[in-house]
């Protein structure tokens, strides 16, 4: 601020000169010498008392004058304990006793004093005379260390500094007269355990100027932010206030004086150690340096100024120039239940070297990071005339915040990110608002005094029109307001002349803009109750009644505004509407001229309540949580004023409350509440050391480092635990199941059990006394009646130490039938859990066992990750490793669908194995299996007994797999455990591993890879093209190939005449394998868009399934969608025929994903290795390549194998070629292809009946040895030029093939028959 005509202003945009500091002039009026030297002054009114050293109380005239009153001793002022004693007891035991400090209390009317033996009292004239015959004081009977005093006016609360560090609160008994105790201001030695008996005497105590916070500070140094009934929001006595970044302690700032500054943003200090270490040659650079000034700037919540906020979800904290919201962007903000972590109230953060205004916001939202504020900064040109911010309020959606300066007001939308504000500056600056503002819908409302008429009015404006006194709706009110509130459609005002009115408010749509009018509806004297009207911290209009019972009879009254909570100093008072005279019906009249029912005498409801919160929703699901009452207690913590319901609209029991009051701690300051979510929102204090960007000299002159760089972060907490638990300790178990199945769809509320029984159990486990009535077994039988009962008391247990765990069991069962209900339940994560409890409070063996049937249990249901730990976990018990028991998992692995999971950690070229694998075929182990987690411990330890305790299980669970031909699951059990497949196969061959029903294995094959069946081209039995002449060249190859085969004993006439019923041929194949394809179809619509761009209606097939089965797979696959698209984008430059497209086509659709190709082939792999012979062959079948089933003869051929083996094979391929006849005519041009060897195999077979004509072969001759037909129609299909043929097979067949080098017409027709099929 500059004075007026300083040329500092000049130049400023919009200066006002009116609106710059007077100039002050000081000068000395007169000089009392009062004959002792001063040891406190105070203002009183139109006096000022002095009080002097020599015992004396002198009562002076502001103008010198002391208007002959005499000078008071406090010898002769009578102390007793309260008023109503006898006046006998007097404070002079002896002489020298004096006040050492004293403070005015205008609502109590009187003094706080501490006097100089650290006794404390309150003295109070008995009447208007201020003489020693009219003094009266009382003692505070436990305090003798006093050293100052600070009184909260509006509070009416004298908070004393103690010598032992402590702040003493008291308050005066209203009916006695007595000091009463209210709370103490203390640090303890939980949060402080270095400092707490340390901080030296209370050196000064300050209340902000809205009475909200006190400052206290100690002799020894150090600031703490306490709120009105104690709870404490910051101390600079621990954390980084207390320490440097190094680790390095730091001394507490020493504080010799302090005050707020306006409106509470400031708190001006001045250092207590700067005089004496501020060297005194400095130069005139360093002046403001040696003062060591300080200044603290705080935002706080806008209910400390304008509690009508409190039933609102939406948090808004305001600083002198800005506002602060959680609600983020306004323009994705579309409800009020949408936000989560709200926070308010009174909160530092200290102005460093970098927080100039303009930098302020951009460092919060730099350090929260995605928890940042939503900051609004406050339009300039109102803030010039109108500084600080004396109120702010948002409305219900968040999307609109209004503001209130010294004048006026403005407002801003979140959502158009624009201020509005008066056009005509002279109607802002002649209106001062009075008692708050609020929302209502789309309308401001705020009461305000008319500077111009001097008359108090209630005012209405549009937030869509422009800000102008034309378009407000104002009313004119008799008194002062001093609060405002508003509640569906009313407004509440609270005056001075101590009444309450109720306005109702009402939407008019006139003409271009809507208007709001204003009908008064009813008055209430408060004048008998209220002593002083600056004393009412809050108004509010309520729902909320006693009678629930009216709920039940008349539930539309539900929603009416039922009572006036008031909070008087803190104390609680509520008034009822009085329904027990005669009930005005609602439909007799117009509700704004109905008679209003009067209110019944006030009742107080609580003590020391800092903040209300209410809701005027309705939801009949959580009807608990929105009609109870939530207060803020300060130190005290919070409490709930719930209601209770009967269960079922039963009649509730006559000796049952209809409400009950439940305190209950929490660890945040309470700033918001959550109805429906059951969470409490605040906020704490966070800092930011910069300390090292300092040198230690600079950081001495720089006094602002020795403090870190503060922000505010957001919390929140759960309360739901602490009702339930109250309610069961009052014996209402019934009302808390009726509340916690409300809330059982909260994602939270497993978490609210497990914290109800861990602090339960915590408690009592703990105690040192026997507890008469235990709550754990009550606990523990209501967390029962919920499904997550079992993880609930294992987590709890899990996280609590093991000296505790007897105990808890005691209460909700044994351990061991706890886990057996876990596995009957499936849940085998919390068994997991479970298991490790028993293993520690039960004998090895017992672990061993529930370990095995867990064991079992996620093998079966492909738990690998599950598994590992069991496997950890038993080798454990058996090598004595108990101290270390095994995680339990946290995350489930995926499933046996999602593949094998090894592939990552290593690739397979088939090709090359191709090639080596018969030419040095044996039936040791040629390939390692990749080893899992545990994969190392299958070769060390082995004759162990432990490792063949879990080999057998193993073993039985792999043959178990392979009997029920589940190769996939079997695959993945193999990969993710790390299990030796190739050697337990070799084991296995002539056993398990043998495959008895050749088409029952390949139809399950079929189904667990989501492999389609093989389809017959329609082109290959007559083609529509062409007018029906054109013979295509797969068509005359087929008849031509199969010339012997009873596939050709079918009439195939090209002619038109017979598309008909190669249609409904076609139609009967499909129906008969209907069944197993429709496992990966989901209908016809995604085929249609899924071939779309190759060309509509490229299949002239009946078969909707298959198709639908192809579409659907491929779609699974990556490489396949990039085929696709590949072909779509060069469809325009491909010159294909009709039937090639119809043959790519059909070549796709004929194929599975490109995983279960992959997966295919490496069991293929696998069974090679291991000697598995037969399964190759049913892989290769699947996988329709004929080099697959050439290199299993060729080894059959090349190696000693047993006949049984080849005779299976045999009898396994002829069950295959009868069973394509009849259901699968799809396979018969693959066998076809396969056929000269399965003649070979005939006569291996044949040969081994006679041993003696068996003549081994030479490995080395085995590929000239096999079929030159089919090596060649393998060689021409790679050598074909149709595109079509590249997308076929996989690359290792392809490079095989490449090999070759004859080839010739036939064949070349053939190599694109086996290309189209395969």
């Amino acid at each position: 601020m500059y004075v007026r005509g300083s040329p500092h202003l000049k130049g400023t945009p919009h200066y006002k000169e009116e609106q710059c500091a007077p100039s002050l002039n000081l000068e000395m009026k007169k000089v009392l010498d009062l004959q002792a030297s001063i040891t406190s002054l105070q203002s009183m009114l139109e006096d000022l008392l002095v009080a002097t050293a020599d015992g004396f109380l002198h009562l002076i005239h502001w103008d010198g004058m002391t208007n002959g009153r005499k000078a008071i001793n406090l010898c002769t002022v009578p102390f007793s304990v309260d008023l109503q004693s006898s006046r006998a007891g007097s404070l002079m035991g002896f002489e020298d006793v004096y006040i050492r400090d004293m403070e005015y209390c205008a609502t109590l009317d009187g003094f706080a004093v501490v006097f100089n033996d650290g006794r404390v009292g309150f003295i109070t004239p008995m009447s208007s005379r201020f003489t020693a015959e009219q003094l009266h004081g009382v003692w505070a009977q436990d305090v003798v260390d006093g050293t100052c005093v600070a009184v909260n006016n509006k509070y009416r609360l004298m908070a004393f500094g103690c010598a032992n560090g402590s702040v003493q609160v008291y308050t005066i008994d209203t009916t006695t007269g007595a000091m009463q105790f209210s709370h103490k201001l203390e640090l303890t030695p939980k949060q402080y355990p270095d400092i707490w008996n340390k901080t030296g005497p209370v050196k000064l105590i300050r209340w902000s100027p809205d009475s909200c916070v006190v400052m206290v500070t100690w002799e020894c140094g150090g600031l703490s932010l306490w709120s009105v009934f104690g709870a404490q929001l910051i101390c600079t006595l621990g954390g980084d206030f207390a320490y440097q970044s190094d680790g390095a302690k730091k001394d507490p700032l020493k504080i010799r004086s302090m005050t707020w500054g306006s409106e509470g943003y400031h708190l001006w200090v001045i250092d207590g150690s700067s005089s004496s270490n501020m060297k005194p040659e400095r130069n005139a650079n360093n002046e403001a340096q040696q003062f060591g000034i300080l200044q603290f700037q705080f935002i706080k919540s806008a209910l400390t100024v304008n509690p009508c906020m409190s039933n609102q979800e939406q948090v808004l904290l305001q600083g002198e120039d800005r506002l602060y919201l959680n609600c983020g962007d306004a323009a994705q903000t579309q409800s009020p239940r949408n936000t989560l972590a709200h926070s308010e109230h009174n909160h530092t953060r200290e102005r460093g070297p970098f927080s100039d205004g303009s930098l302020d916001s951009q460092g919060l939202s730099t350090l929260l990071g995605h928890r940042h504020w939503h900051v609004v900064q406050i339009h300039s040109t109102y803030l010039e005339s109108n500084w600080p911010i004396r109120f702010s309020a948002i409305d219900k959606l968040g999307q609109n915040v209004a503001v209130v300066g010294k004048f006026g007001f403005a407002h801003y939308s979140l959502l158009t990110k624009k201020w509005k504000l008066f056009g005509n500056i002279t109607q802002e600056q002649t209106m001062m608002v009075t008692g708050g503002l609020a929302w209502w819908n789309d309308f401001i409302v705020l009461a305000c005094y008319n500077l111009n008429d001097h008359q108090e009015e209630l005012r209405i404006y549009l937030r869509t029109s422009n800000l102008d006194n034309a378009f407000a709706h104002i009313t004119k009110v008799q008194a002062n307001t001093l609060l405002l509130s508003v509640f569906r459609d009313i407004v509440i005002l609270f005056r001075a002349d101590c009444s309450i009115c109720l306005y109702s408010i009402e939407r008019r749509s006139e003409g271009l803009n809507p208007t709001a009018s204003i009908q008064i509806l009813q008055e209430v004297s408060m004048s008998r109750y209220i002593p002083h009207p600056f004393l009412v911290v809050s108004v509010t209009l309520t729902s909320v009644r006693t009678e629930t019972g009216i709920t039940l009879k008349m539930p539309q009254q539900a929603c009416e505004a039922e009572s006036i909570m008031l909070n008087l100093a803190g104390q609680l008072i509520m008034l009822q509407r009085d329904r027990s005279g005669p009930q005005i019906r609602d439909k007799d009249n117009n509700p704004n001229q109905r008679k209003h029912l009067p209110f019944c005498a006030p009742v107080v409801l609580a003590q020391s309540v800092e903040n209300v919160w209410t809701t005027c929703r309705i939801n009949k699901q959580k009807r608990h949580l929105l009609e109870a009452l939530w207060l803020s207690c300060g130190g005290a913590g919070m409490k709930v004023w719930l209601p209770l319901f009967p269960r079922d609209h039963r009649k509730p029991h006559s000796f049952l409350s209809r409400r009950i009051m439940l305190p209950f701690h929490i660890n945040i300051y309470p700033l918001a509440v959550l109805f429906e979510d059951a969470l409490v929102l605040g906020a704490v204090n966070d800092t930011v050391l910069y300390d090292c960007l300092y040198t230690q000299t600079s950081a001495r002159e720089h006094l602002e480092v020795l403090f870190p760089f503060s922000i505010v972060e957001r919390t929140s907490q759960i309360y739901l635990h602490h009702i339930l638990r109250q309610l069961l300790v009052r014996n209402l178990g019934e009302q808390a199941l009726l509340l916690a199945h409300s809330c059982a769809t909260l994602p939270y509320f497993p978490h609210v059990l497990e914290l109800m029984l861990h602090e339960v159990l915590e408690e009592e486990a703990t105690s040192r006394e026997p507890i008469p009535d235990p709550l754990l077994p009550t606990v523990a039988k209501f967390i029962t009646e919920f499904p997550l009962f079992l993880q609930t008391v294992v987590h709890c247990a899990r996280k609590t130490e093991y000296a505790l765990w007897n105990y808890l069991f005691a209460a909700v069962g044994n351990p061991k039938d706890l886990f057996e209900e876990c596995l009957m339940a499936q849940d085998l994560d919390t068994a997991a859990s479970y298991l490790i409890i028993l293993q520690n409070m039960e004998v090895p063996a017992v672990s061993r066992q529930h370990a095995t049937l867990l064991f079992n249990t996620a093998l079966e249901q492909g738990k690998w990750d599950l598994c590992r730990h069991m496997i950890r976990f038993l080798k454990a018990i058996g090598s004595g490793e108990t101290e270390t028991p095994p995680t339990t998992p946290t995350t489930q692995e995926p499933s046996s669908s999602s593949g094998f999971e090894f592939f990552r950690h290593r690739s397979i070229s088939l090709s090359q194995s191709a090639e080596n694998l018969h030419s040095k075929f044996n039936l040791t182990k040629t390939l390692s299996m990749p080893s899992g987690p545990s994969g190392k411990r299958w070769s060390k330890d082995s004759d162990c007994a432990e490792n063949m305790y879990i080999d057998m299980m193993l073993w039985r669970h792999a043959r178990r797999l392979l009997e029920e031909i589940k190769l996939k699951d079997l695959g993945c059990f193999a990969a993710q455990l790390g299990f030796e497949l190739i050697g337990w196969l070799c084991k296995e061959r002539a056993r398990a591993a043998r495959v008895e029903d050749f088409v029952c294995a390949l139809k399950k094959l079929h189904k667990d890879f989501l492999w389609p069946f093989p389809v017959i081209p329609a082109s290959s039995i007559n083609s529509p093209f062409k007018n029906g002449k054109y013979k295509t060249a797969v068509g005359e190859q087929l008849l031509k190939s199969q010339s012997t085969d009873t596939f050709v004993n079918m009439e195939m006439d090209t002619g038109i005449s017979n598309t008909p019923r190669s249609r409904s041929w076609l139609g009967t194949i499909s129906s008969s394998q209907r069944e197993i394809d429709t496992v990966s179809s989901h209908g016809p619509h995604m085929q249609d868009a899924f071939l779309s761009p190759l060309l509509s209606k490229v299949f002239l097939i009946g078969d909707e399934c298959s198709i639908g089965s192809a579409t659907d797979l491929t779609e699974t696959s990556s490489m396949v969608d990039g085929d696709w698209t590949m072909v779509d984008e060069n469809f325009s430059s491909l010159s294909l025929t009709q039937s090639e497209l119809e043959q790519l086509s059909l070549e796709l659709a004929s194929k599975g994903p490109h995983k279960s190709q992959v997966q295919l082939r490496y069991l293929l792999h696998i069974f090679m290795e291991a000697g598995c012979l037969d399964w190759c062959v049913v892989i290769g079948l699947i996988l329709r390549e004929s080099s697959v089933i050439n290199q299993v003869f060729s080894i059959m051929q090349s190696s000693d194998i047993d006949g049984e083996i080849c005779q299976n094979i045999k009898t396994g391929l002829d069950a295959v070629d009868k069973w394509a006849s009849t259901d699968c005519p799809g396979y018969k041009p693959f066998l076809s292809i396969i056929k000269p060897q399965i003649q070979k195999l005939n006569e291996i077979v044949e040969e081994q009946v006679q041993p003696e004509a068996f003549q081994p072969v030479n490995p080395s001759k085995v590929p000239e040895q096999a079929n030159p037909r089919a090596e060649e129609s393998r060689t021409s299909s790679s050598h074909g030029t149709n595109p079509q043929s590249d997308a076929g097979s996989s690359n290792a067949s392809r490079h095989e093939e490449d090999k070759a080098k004859t080839e010739d017409e036939d064949s070349f027709q053939e190599g694109s028959y086996d290309c189209v099929v395969s």
